[in-house]
């Protein structure tokens, strides 16, 4: 190092003064080392800072239940949550803001590279108007009724504008918001038909206050998909089990009871026909 770290004035020789502040400063430089491989090792406990994106129709109560079984099993990992658009939740994972997201995608899509994509369930998606409403199951009363959409940019509302354009209608759009509860209100007051989700509708116990509404050619059951960039050391742990978390949910979610009470277009001759009530 072009300098004496040894007093070899004495037998045996020992450290001097620069010998003893070398000393002390590689075995800083080791623990920083040994530290710097942790991060980088996926058999490491993970620690550190994890930042997870949650797309809007994700950002719900239930999922307390898998972020609190991840800071309980990992304790030094801080967890820091963001909810976003999808459009939003990607760019950040590219600027390197978080570890990973997790969206809703349209069926059979994944994100654009060079971003990864883990699908881990399904979700299905359902047309609610309220229990007084009387809008017909149809693409054209569709059209005629006011709604209450998530704003744009939402892949959901994409594809269902989509599906109404093929029909020829154009949603009216009465409210654009992020929150499902708020626009499960909205719709339970009979101030537009809905696009919620209907794992979201039977957790609410709502199914007495909407009617869901199935028009003809309309499934949408979107993808739920963990997102990141690449690998994630340390953190691949944590991550992994909020994913397990997570499949649990929408699994459990799947096996109820489905949401059955609806209304589907019913032709004016019939509906003259039928007796009062």
């Amino acid at each position: 190092m072009g300098a004496e770290l040894l007093d070899r004035s004495v037998k045996p020789p020992r450290l001097n003064s620069l010998g003893t502040r070398v000393l002390e400063q590689a075995r800083d430089l080791l623990q920083r080392t040994e530290a710097l491989k942790s991060v980088t090792s996926n058999d490491a406990e993970p620690h550190g800072l994890l930042r997870i994106g949650l797309s809007h129709p994700l950002a719900e109560g239930t999922l307390i239940g898998p972020i609190l079984a991840l800071t309980e099993k990992y304790p030094r990992v801080r967890l820091r949550l963001l909810s976003e658009l999808t459009s939003e939740l990607f760019r950040r994972l590219l600027a390197g803001e978080l570890e990973a997201a997790v969206v809703l995608l349209p069926e059979g899509k994944t994100a654009p590279p060079p971003l990864l994509t883990n699908i881990i369930a399904s979700d299905r998606m359902e047309i609610v108007q309220g229990a007084a409403g009387n809008v017909d199951g149809d693409w054209k009363s569709l059209g005629r009724a006011p709604w209450v959409l998530n704003p744009p940019g939402c892949p959901l509302r994409a594809s269902l504008i989509d599906r109404m354009e093929r029909d020829g209608c154009t949603p009216m759009i009465a409210a654009e918001v992020h929150n499902m509860h708020l626009q499960l209100a909205f719709v339970q007051s009979g101030y537009g038909v809905g696009l919620l989700p209907a794992r979201f509708i039977v957790r609410n116990h709502s199914i007495d206050t909407v009617k869901v509404l199935r028009p003809p050619s309309f499934d949408l059951r979107p993808s739920i998909a963990i997102v990141r960039v690449g690998q994630l050391g340390a953190l691949e742990k944590a991550v992994g089990l909020l994913e397990h978390g997570i499949r649990q949910l929408f699994e459990a979610a799947n096996t109820r009871k489905p949401v059955t009470k609806s209304r589907r277009s019913v032709p004016a001759k019939r509906r003259a026909a039928r007796p009062p009530k």
